[in-house]
């Protein structure tokens, strides 16, 4: 909120936002088709069922209803929301989204509808505030389950792994509603059974007070009010017998179908914490790597909800059975066969560990952490609202453990810690009390400026570095449930962290990251990884990252290349199948690569940096070939026209990026590749790869053979016509081009650079038909139009 309570103005207010755009069809139609919705409606009611679980409070219903013929024309599509222009086109849907909804609202006659409609859009504004992109995905992820919803209920085939999840969603469910539903059968006869009860304590006060009334002396024996007052009371004690024998089977009987129950919930239980959010914490482990994260910790937070729900009422009824049988007084030796404190005892424990296995890291701190930088971080307790700890909301403290105590914190298991015995570094900013959000329900703290200020590192062994050195942030709270009855220590640590404290110690540090987030076992004892891995499972981690850094993927052919160079196949060369090979951590990153200074990691991640920084929007294109051998890449240009040129990542550059083409030699009337010594970050930011291109002559076809202006058009800076002179001071304005110089460099425009010596562009360690040419920059005036 800003000063004046209002909202940002980025945020859903704004409809001039709507910009027309490429992925742009038209304005919403009522009439317009609605096909998917229209099949939905006509679902069985166990499916539509499935199907309000799967929208839920993330997405109503009633949203999707009135914007059917809307969502399905815009959702409906793949957006690939590592790209700029598909992510900033996601937000624009998501702002139109809201303002349909709110257009829909102020339509309504019916005031139940415009109300509730009303009440969607506010949430909507205060769920997905601070993160628009989460509602887009969501609606897809909606629209994609009623997708195979349908395509089930219709015999078409459906993507197995999305069958799972929605079949997942609906069963956890229904197993809830029918805990649910039994819970309140049971509370229904526990009442019932009762008054019973009370009933029966009056009969025995009843009996008590005649006993007392015919032992007094008050009627003389065998007379006729004697007999009538014996009578009664014998009448009673039958009575009570009867009772109490109903009695003493009702509670064992709803004692055994709690029993049942009970084991229903910890099967379920099982099921959501160890299976469904062990599955969301591995997810959210992978997306450190760059993996897809569905992130349904919403929907995992109502089913903790509910069963904290059926579990504390399932404790209140135990207790009132138990208060049913304390007071039916009966004889000890029968009270040996009573199963409900042990069913008490079975719902504490229950209750346990659903609290402390709900208090999660929701948005993990950074996995490589330097010291003296702002960091971030936000806890949830998924139970927090339905448990009544929002009312007293707790402090989370975050502390940094060492590998050494994060095992000791395993080995402790639930009992009781001193936080003193687990820290090894000075954290700032790092307390924070818990906030209730009312519109989302949820109880959690996002810790916006921690910042390490110092670190106590372990003694290294053998050739371990500081970026091998694994640590991890512990995030601790304390609070009571039950006005005092329960008092829990609640702690989660994070995914492990490498600490450093210079930029160039980054690198060696991600590849620890990276090896622990593909290849840890879940369960394991902290921070264990395997000492090597097959080569297949290390190709498909770097694809994941390569993907969600740069843009697009690897190919066949590029994870060929890396599996060549990482196993330095040179004499194989770099098609070698090596799928069934097992690659070792030092390999990976340890062991510098023959004839270079730097590891197989270190090369891949500076190629990675470079083209995330300089050349995602050529990488996405495909106008990089990148990953290729100097061998191979001449074997292409050899075969192609004169003229033609590709772009290929340096071997002996790190972070480099270099130009080759072929051109003909007009003394030997022989083709010769040639190529331009690498560019380095450094250089691409004085002048962008495109412009450099452009400048060049030499280069007309971009590999097979796309005339460079239109693989490079949209990427080249403002020509220099469009810059006007200076008339303030009178200069004229220049700008940087490239040379190329000697005499690959002759013919039309580089007439006016000669006299380069021709031994200034050869390599000695180069072959004959393969050159590398250093570039020269000129500075060239730029005119205007007047000029």
């Amino acid at each position: 909120m800003n000063v004046n309570g209002s909202r940002p103005a980025c945020l859903y207010n704004d409809p001039s936002v709507f910009v027309k755009t490429e992925f742009d069809t038209g304005s919403p139609d009522a009439s317009m088709s609605t096909v998917l919705w229209a099949k939905t409606q006509q679902l069985q009611e166990d499916a539509f069922r499935q199907l309000q679980n799967i929208y839920g409070d993330h997405f109503p219903l009633e949203a999707r209803h009135h914007l059917a013929p809307w969502l399905e024309q815009n959702f409906t599509t793949e957006l690939d929301l590592a790209n700029p222009q598909h992510e900033e086109h996601a937000q624009r849907l998501v702002l139109e989204l809201v303002a349909q909804l709110e257009s829909k609202a102020m339509e309504m006659t019916d005031f139940l509808i415009k109300n509730k409609l009303e009440q969607i859009v506010e949430n909507f504004k205060q769920r997905y505030a601070h993160n628009p992109l989460s509602l887009y995905q969501t609606v897809q992820q909606c629209l994609n389950s009623e997708m195979h919803l349908v395509q089930r209920s219709e015999g078409v085939g459906v993507d197995p792994g999305t069958a799972m999840a929605n079949d997942t969603i609906y069963q956890i469910q229904q197993q809830l509603n029918m805990l649910k539903k039994s819970t309140q059968e049971c509370g229904v006869e526990i009442e019932k059974t009762r008054q019973m009860q009370e009933h029966h304590s009056i009969n025995f006060y009843k009996h008590h007070q005649i006993s007392v009334q015919l032992d007094s002396g008050q009627f003389q024996e065998n007379s006729q009010e004697y007999l009538r007052w014996k009578e009664w009371r014998d009448k009673v004690a039958a009575e009570l017998r009867q009772s109490f024998n109903n009695l003493k089977l009702q509670t064992s009987t709803l004692a055994n179908r709690h029993l049942d129950m009970i084991k229903q919930v910890k099967e379920l239980q099982y099921r959501v914490l160890d299976q469904e959010l062990n599955k969301w914490k591995r997810e959210q482990q992978l997306s450190g790597n760059g993996a897809p994260f569905s992130n349904n910790l919403d929907t995992i937070q109502k089913w903790c909800e509910d069963l904290a729900e059926i579990i504390w009422l399932n404790r209140q009824q135990i207790r009132q059975l138990e208060m049913i049988q304390e007071g039916l007084n009966i004889p000890s030796q029968e009270t040996s066969m009573n199963i409900l404190p042990e069913l008490s005892d079975g719902l504490n424990v229950l209750l346990d560990s659903l609290v402390k296995s709900s208090f999660v890291i929701e948005k993990q701190p950074p996995q490589v952490l330097k010291t003296n930088t702002r960091f971030s971080a936000t806890i949830r307790l998924l139970v927090g609202t339905k448990l009544n700890v929002h009312m007293s909301p707790p402090v989370v403290t975050a502390s940094i453990i060492s590998e050494s105590q994060a095992n000791s914190l395993l080995r402790a298991g639930h009992t009781k810690k001193t936080r003193s015995e687990f820290s090894s570094g000075d954290i700032v900013n790092n307390k924070q009390t818990m906030e209730y959000h009312q519109a989302t329900g949820q109880l959690s703290v996002s810790f916006r400026n921690m910042s390490l200020k110092k670190i106590k590192r372990a003694e290294k062994k053998g050739t371990e570095s500081v970026m091998d050195e694994k640590f991890a942030l512990l995030f601790w709270s304390e609070f009571s449930i039950g006005n005092g009855e329960f008092h829990y220590q609640v702690c989660a640590p994070s995914l492990p962290v490498v600490v450093i404290v210079h930029g160039n110690q980054e690198p060696h540090a991600w590849a620890t990251i990276l090896w622990d987030n593909a290849f840890a076992e879940w369960g394991r004892q902290p921070f264990l990884v395997p000492e090597k891995v097959p080569w297949i499972q290390v190709a498909n981690t770097l694809n994941m990252k390569f993907k969600a850094s740069c843009g697009r993927g690897l190919t066949e052919e590029n994870l060929k290349f890396l599996a060549g160079k990482a196993f330095s196949f040179r004499n194989m060369g770099y098609n070698a199948d090596c799928s069934n090979l097992m690659i070792t951590w030092s390999q990976f990153c340890k062991e510098p690569l023959p004839d270079r200074s730097f590891t197989f990691w270190e090369w891949f991640y500076a190629v990675m940096k470079l083209t995330k920084e300089d050349l995602r929007g050529m990488w996405i294109d495909g106008a990089l070939l990148g990953f290729v051998s100097r061998q191979q890449a001449e074997e292409f240009l050899q075969a192609s026209e004169v003229g033609t040129f590709l772009i290929r990542f340096s071997d002996s550059e790190l972070g480099g990026v270099t130009v080759a083409w072929i051109s003909l030699n007009e003394d030997t009337n022989q083709k010769e590749v040639a190529m331009l010594q690498p560019f380095t970050r450094k250089d691409l930011m004085i002048r962008s790869l495109p412009d450099r291109i452009h400048d060049c002559h030499q280069m007309i076809l971009l590999y097979p053979a796309i005339p460079k202006d239109q693989a490079f058009g949209k990427y080249y800076s403002s020509p220099p016509e469009t810059v006007p002179r200076n008339t303030r001071n009178g200069y004229v304005p220049h700008h940087l081009v490239n040379v190329i110089p000697g005499p690959l460099g002759l013919g039309k425009g580089t007439d006016s650079y000669p006299g380069t010596p021709a031994t200034s562009f050869y390599d000695p360690q180069s072959p004959p038909s393969a050159r590398n040419t250093p570039l020269s920059s000129v500075s060239v005036p730029m005119m205007d139009s007047q000029s």
